[in-house]
Parts: structure tokens; C-alpha cells; sequence
């Protein structure tokens, strides 16, 4: 019978390079602290590489670029997928997923109907923030993600430039989704979408 370190290493030679691997991938080939130790030694032979506590990268080799690191959104996507929580993008992520924002933060926010957690690799890392479930009934692509946007900001900070892309954005989504949506919406933000839409940014300032 091969080893468990052996099992696990044809699995992950099995793999795509760029995969990202969490020790729960290998449930059922021994115990916890066993496939933990696999792992750890293999990312000491070289052949994995550990981006956080118990998340780990098969090394993607670039022939110009050397080695590929995962986004933080590739990981964050992955966490998700391991833990089979729903995430959305949050705070200034979710403003600058909408070009609202050019300045992408070094910490991903992202809400989520699973646990609280935080992961830091290197200088970023990502958040994980738990809501209530009816922050995942929003439906609109964009409405939902400016609401999840607005919810970390003052709605007084919003320049007028500003409020002129959120309008055109608006525009883009449908007015089922944008419907839906701002029933879920925290009052002040949805007081604050409706009379952008309904009042002319210079009524406003009059």
C-alpha cells in the first residue's frame, strides 16, 4: 500500500499547475494531522508552496515571468468553493469591481453566508464578512454590487462626478433587478438611489 505522502503526491502531480490545494482535498487518505504533514513536506521539497495557513499553490512556471502567483480574487473564489460559501464582492472591492474606484484595496472585502475569516498573503489579503441571508437575494449584477459599495461609505462623500457614473450604471440594470435589490438596500441607500435618479444632479445643488 502506498504511503499517504505518496497518495498524495500522485494526486497532486495529477493537477494543474496554478491549482490551489487545501488540506480537506485529501479527506479520506489519512488523518488531518497526517495529509498536514504531506503537505508541509512537500512544501519543503519544493514542490508546493504555502500562500497561507492551510492553503497551498502548485507552483505555475512562467518561461519569462518565472513564478505565477494566484489573484487575491482567485484565492478568495477558491476558499468559497472549498467551504461551499457564497461570497460577493464588498466596501471599496465592490467599487472598484464597478470602475467607481481606481484604487484596487491591498484586503479584499467580500460578504458571505459562511464564517467570519480574514487570510493574509504577503502585503494583501482577504476578508470574509458574514451577513444576514437577504443580502444574497439581491439580484442585479450591478445594483447589488453599488449597494454592498455605498454600505462602506457616506453617502454625503459622493461627488457629483461620482454620481454620474453611478447613474449610468444604473441605467445598465434592470429595473427588476434594481427593484428587487433596493427592498434589500439599507434606507439611507436606497433614499440616496432614488432621488439621484429622480432629481437632476443641479436641482440638487440649487
Amino acid at each position: 500500500m502506498n504511503s499517504i505522502h505518496q497518495e498524495i503526491t500522485d494526486q497532486i502531480n495529477a493537477l494543474k499547475p496554478g491549482t490551489i490545494i487545501f488540506p480537506t482535498d485529501f479527506r479520506g487518505i489519512g488523518t488531518d494531522d497526517a495529509v498536514r504533514q504531506a503537505l508541509s513536506r512537500l512544501t519543503k521539497e519544493g514542490k508546493l508552496e504555502r500562500l497561507a495557513h492551510g492553503i497551498y499553490l502548485l507552483p505555475k512556471i512562467h518561461p519569462t515571468f518565472g513564478k505565477l502567483q494566484p489573484s487575491m480574487e482567485e484565492v478568495a473564489e477558491a476558499v468559497a468553493a472549498n467551504e461551499h460559501m457564497r461570497i460577493k464582492p464588498a466596501g471599496a472591492y465592490a467599487l472598484n469591481k464597478l470602475g467607481l474606484s481606481t484604487q484596487v484595496p491591498a484586503r479584499l472585502v467580500y460578504i458571505t453566508d459562511g464564517q467570519a475569516r480574514q487570510i493574509k498573503i504577503g502585503k494583501g489579503g482577504v476578508k470574509f464578512k458574514p451577513v444576514s441571508p437577504k443580502k444574497f437575494g439581491m439580484k442585479g449584477p450591478i445594483s447589488s454590487l453599488l449597494i454592498q459599495g455605498l454600505e462602506e461609505m457616506a453617502t454625503s462623500q459622493v461627488s457629483l462626478e461620482m454620481e454620474g457614473r453611478i447613474k449610468e450604471l444604473l441605467h445598465q440594470e434592470t429595473p427588476d433587478n434594481l427593484n428587487n435589490d433596493l427592498k434589500l438596500a439599507p434606507a439611507r441607500i436606497n433614499n440616496f438611489i432614488i432621488k439621484l435618479l429622480k432629481y437632476p444632479s443641479d436641482d440638487r445643488m440649487a
